[in-house]
C-alpha cells in the first residue's frame, strides 16, 4: 500500500500553533491534505501529531488521526525520519504492509499535486531509496561571507575572490515540501540526503521555508500572487 504521511506536532515556538494557523483563509495542514487527496496516490493520508486540536482540524479536511503520537516524538530534537517511520510501523501492525511513503510537511502551502505524481514517478524510474524536492540557490555559494568576531566580513572560501559565478559549481537545497521513500528505506533509518536519493527539482519561486513571522508574510505574498 501507499501512505501519506503528514508530521504535525502541537509545540512549534517561533509560530504558535503555526500547522494549525491561518494561512491565506485556510489552516496551514490544510493544503497539505488538500494535495495529498487530490493527487489520488495514496491508499491512506495520516497526521501524525501529540495535539487534539491538530487532529480535529486535520480530520475536518479530510486526513486520518488513527493514534497519538508518543511524547519521546513529540519534543524540539527529533527528525522526520524517526516520525514517519513509527508511522510506517503503526500501519504494517494495525493494517497493510507498506511499500512508498511520502512525507509531506503540514507547513508547505505550495506543494502541487503534478510535483508530487512526478516525484513518485522519479522515486520508481530511477530505482533511489528515496526522492525529495530540491531547489538551487540563487548566488554561488562559494562566494558566500561570514561576520566574524569583529563583525567585519570574510569570504567561507577566499580562494573564490576572482572566480566568475557562471565558472562555479550550481548548489541545490532542500526545498522542504515532501520526501517520497520506500517503506524500507525509512525504516532504516538511513539518512534522506545521500546518493541513494533522486532530486525532484522546484522552482525558486514555488519554495519558501516558514519558520519566522516574516516567513509567514513573504509565503502569503507569494501564495496570493500564484493563486490570483
Amino acid at each position: 500500500m501507499r501512505l501519506a504521511v503528514i508530521p504535525a506536532r502541537g509545540g512549534s515556538k517561533r509560530i504558535p500553533r503555526k500547522n494549525i494557523r491561518p494561512f491565506a483563509g485556510r489552516p496551514m495542514i490544510s493544503y497539505s491534505i488538500a494535495a495529498a487527496i487530490e493527487s489520488a496516490l495514496f491508499d491512506r493520508i495520516i497526521v501524525s501529531t501529540d495535539d487534539a486540536e491538530i487532529a480535529e482540524v486535520a480530520r475536518a479536511y479530510g486526513a486520518e488521526t488513527p493514534f497519538v503520537r508518543s511524547p519521546e516524538l513529540s519534543d524540539d530534537y527529533v527528525g522526520t525520519i524517526p516520525v514517519v517511520a513509527d508511522a510506517i510501523r503503526w500501519e504494517n501492525e494495525h493494517h497493510h504492509p507498506v511499500d512508498d511513503v511520502c512525507c509531506i510537511y503540514a507547513t508547505a502551502p505550495f506543494v502541487q499535486v503534478a510535483d508530487l505524481r512526478r516525484g513518485l514517478d522519479i522515486l520508481h524510474r530511477t530505482g533511489a531509496e528515496f526522492a525529495f524536492t530540491i531547489t538551487d540557490y540563487p548566488a554561488p555559494i562559494q562566494r558566500a561571507l561570514r561576520l566574524n568576531a569583529d563583525d567585519r566580513l570574510e569570504m567561507f572560501e577566499p580562494e573564490q575572490f576572482a572566480s566568475r559565478s557562471q565558472d562555479l559549481e550550481e548548489a541545490w537545497h532542500d526545498a522542504g515540501q515532501f520526501y517520497w521513500g520506500k517503506a524500507s528505506a525509512w525504516l532504516s533509518g538511513q539518512p534522506l540526503f545521500g546518493p541513494h536519493a533522486a532530486p525532484i527539482k522546484l522552482p525558486r519561486y514555488r519554495v519558501q521555508d516558514i519558520d519566522t513571522p516574516d516567513d509567514w508574510q513573504r509565503a502569503e505574498l507569494l501564495f496570493k500572487v500564484q493563486t490570483l
